[in-house]
């Protein structure tokens, strides 16, 4: 009796070991990471297509906070949300400017995980650090010289967007007139408090996106404790029509000039959005590996396993970029982690595909 316990343990053990050995082999690893790190501008195919065309200037505001409420967990502005989105305002004819409510070099979050070369290239690129470097304050900056203004995420925002008086001033000059306003993940924190010239809040009934509620929670349990609110909850007390999609997934709302996002995957799409917005058609963009694998993952979500496989296989015999298998990986862990053991299966069989077909 004793001996077939033990067996059945150690085939078990054996089992559990295998299976970790062969889903550790899924995770694909950077070939020259240093050589991604080095990226100059120069070197991106998308920047040698910008417009020759002057259109006008964009002001980019960021957080000032690097402190999470009263805990000592660091914050800033998210590094990507700010990168992805500067140059492509850039490449579409606009001139950037780099804002913050106390000016100077405002505190950055960087996720090496997601991480790209335009993300790297932004990071070498002298012109784009020196704005960075010295943000202007608020307090100083003339609205009139700006089609458009974008605020970038990082639960920074939370804390010093919502009450600050210049962002109030400048998000109510742009809603009346009508010019474009664009914010992503925590960014539309700088929208919350605004009112109209009649008493009216900026929100009321306009349809908006931001980081969720269920986005947040899964990240920070006790996030309800930590910021002065909710940014999903807030919203929507404003009177805001809140359009979420699926966690970590692309969603991105316009309503007129307004334009808004749910997360950092979001960031390409918003962006190009706030271009349309100001009345151009974005200069055509080869998509990065992780879009590759935000639109898969998104075909999953909304048509299962089949469909996904179906446009996976496409993308590997017709795509220059092949999707990003550590992404896919990742929300089969968070499918794991919410007690979706389907969805965690179905997403290692399409990164198992993925690695099959890069392998050959």
């Amino acid at each position: 009796m004793w001996k077939k316990v033990l067996w059945t343990i150690l085939l078990v053990v054996i089992v559990i070991i295998g299976s970790g050995y062969w889903f550790f082999g899924l995770v694909e690893k950077h070939p020259d990471i240093a050589a991604l790190k080095a990226t100059q501008p120069d070197q991106l195919e998308y920047l040698k297509h910008a417009v020759d065309i002057k259109r006008g200037r964009i002001l980019i505001v960021v957080t000032s906070t690097n402190k999470m409420g009263d805990t000592d967990k660091y914050t800033g502005y998210e590094l990507t949300e700010l990168s992805r989105a500067y140059y492509i305002f850039e490449v579409n004819g606009f001139a950037v400017d780099i804002a913050s409510p106390l000016g100077g070099r405002p505190p950055v979050v960087i996720d090496n995980d997601d991480m790209g070369e335009l993300d790297y290239a932004f990071l070498n690129d002298e012109l784009a650090q020196n704005k960075v470097r010295h943000s202007l304050a608020l307090s100083t900056v003339d609205p009139d010289n700006y089609a458009a203004v974008y605020f970038v995420g990082g639960k920074g925002a939370m804390f010093d967007f919502p009450d600050n008086q210049a962002i109030q001033q400048l998000v109510q000059n742009y809603a009346e007139q009508g010019k474009v306003i664009g914010a992503v993940c925590h960014g539309p924190a700088a929208l919350v408090n605004v009112s109209l010239s009649n008493g009216a809040p900026m929100l009321q009934g306009r349809e908006v996106v931001s980081f969720t509620n269920a986005e947040e929670l899964f990240l920070i349990p006790e996030a309800a404790t930590i910021f002065p609110f909710l940014l999903e909850s807030k919203l929507q007390q404003q009177g805001a029509r809140f359009s979420g999609g699926p966690n970590y997934l692309e969603q991105v709302v316009v309503d007129n000039k307004l334009v808004t996002g749910q997360n950092p995957w979001s960031v390409w799409l918003l962006a190009e959005s706030m271009i349309q917005a100001l009345g151009y058609e974005p200069v055509l963009r080869q998509l990065d590996r992780q879009e590759h694998s935000v639109k898969l993952l998104q075909i999953y979500h909304d048509y299962g396993f089949e469909m996904a496989a179906t446009e996976l296989n496409l993308m590997l015999n017709s795509a220059k970029q092949y999707p990003d298998r550590n992404l896919i990986l990742m929300h089969g862990i968070v499918g794991v982690m919410q007690g979706d053991f389907g969805k965690a299966i179905d997403l290692v069989r399409l990164a198992h595909r993925v690695k099959n077909w890069s392998s050959s």
